[in-house]
C-alpha cells in the first residue's frame, strides 16, 4: 500500500475525514495537495503538515476547481489520485419543508463537486494512462435517509457517476470507485444528530443510540477507517478494483 511519490489531490481536506486521509497519504509516501473552502482551517492544516500544499477552493465554483487543478498540477508536477471528499449534510426536514435553494446547494456541494473534479482530472489521468478517482457517497446513498432527501439523492447519484466514470476511463487505465461511509465519529455527525434530535423532539443520546444499534458491529466509524480503505483501493494492492461502491459502516442492518 505504498504511495511513494504519488501525487494526490483531496478536496475538503482541512478538517475531519479529509484531513485524516491527507495525513495518511503523506505517511504512505505521497505528495499531497489539498483544497478547502475554510481558509483558516486550511492554513492551520498546512501549518501542521509542512510537506502538504494547498489552496482555498469552493468546489461549487467551476473557476475555483479549475484553478485547484492548475495550481496543484504545477505544484506536484502532475496528478495520480483524486479524492472528491467535499460534502454537506443539507437540511434536516420533510420534503415539503425544503426549499429549492436548499436542495440545489446540497446537490452542488455533494454532486456537482464530484463532476467538476472528474471533468478536470479525467484528461490528465487519461493522457498518462493511469490514476485513480475516489468519490464519497454514503450509506444514505444505499438505503435512503428520511428528512434528508437532498443529501440522499446526491449520494445515490454519486454511485451512478462513479460507475459511469469507471466505464469511460477504464480503457485508459484509470480506476474510479466510491466509498459509502456510515456514521463517522466527529463534529459533522454530532451536528447531524443534533439536527435530527431537534426535528424529531428526541434526545441526542437516543438518536445516537438508534444509529449505533442499526449496525451489526454496534459502533460508529473512525475517520482512520475511511482513510485506510482509500489507501488500499488507490494502491497497487487494489489495482483491479474499479466501479465499486465500498461501504465502511459496520454493516448497516436498518436505516
Amino acid at each position: 500500500m505504498s504511495h511513494h511519490n504519488q501525487r494526490v489531490f483531496i478536496t475538503a481536506a482541512a478538517a475531519g475525514i479529509g484531513r485524516v486521509m491527507a495525513q495518511a497519504f503523506v505517511q504512505a509516501g505521497a505528495r499531497v495537495f489539498i483544497g478547502d473552502v475554510d481558509a483558516d482551517a486550511l492554513q492551520s492544516t498546512l501549518g501542521a503538515n509542512p510537506t502538504m500544499a494547498g489552496m482555498v477552493c469552493d468546489v461549487t465554483d467551476e473557476a475555483q476547481v479549475a484553478a485547484f487543478f492548475k495550481v496543484g498540477t504545477a505544484a506536484l508536477g502532475g496528478l495520480d489520485i483524486v479524492v472528491c471528499n467535499a460534502g454537506v449534510a443539507g437540511p434536516t426536514a420533510e420534503v415539503q419543508d425544503i426549499t429549492l435553494a436548499q436542495w440545489r446547494h446540497c446537490l452542488a456541494v455533494n454532486l456537482d463537486s464530484a463532476f467538476l473534479c472528474a471533468h478536470y482530472a479525467a484528461p490528465l489521468l487519461r493522457a498518462q494512462g493511469s490514476g485513480s478517482i475516489v468519490n464519497m457517497s454514503s450509506t444514505a446513498g444505499l438505503y435512503g435517509f428520511p428528512r434528508r432527501s437532498p443529501y440522499a439523492a446526491a449520494k445515490w447519484a454519486i454511485r451512478g457517476l462513479t460507475r459511469t466514470l469507471a466505464q469511460e476511463l477504464g480503457p485508459a487505465g484509470v480506476r474510479v470507485n466510491c466509498i459509502c461511509p456510515g456514521s463517522v465519529s466527529g463534529e459533522r455527525i454530532d451536528r447531524v444528530i443534533a439536527a435530527e434530535a431537534l426535528k424529531t423532539q428526541r434526545s441526542e443520546a437516543t438518536v445516537r443510540e438508534e444509529m449505533t444499534a442499526a449496525t451489526s458491529l454496534k459502533t460508529f466509524i473512525d475517520p482512520e477507517d475511511i482513510a485506510q480503505l482509500v489507501l488500499f483501493i488507490t494502491s497497487a494492492a487494489g489495482a483491479r478494483i474499479s466501479g465499486q461502491e465500498l461501504a465502511v459502516d459496520g454493516h448497516t442492518e436498518t436505516f
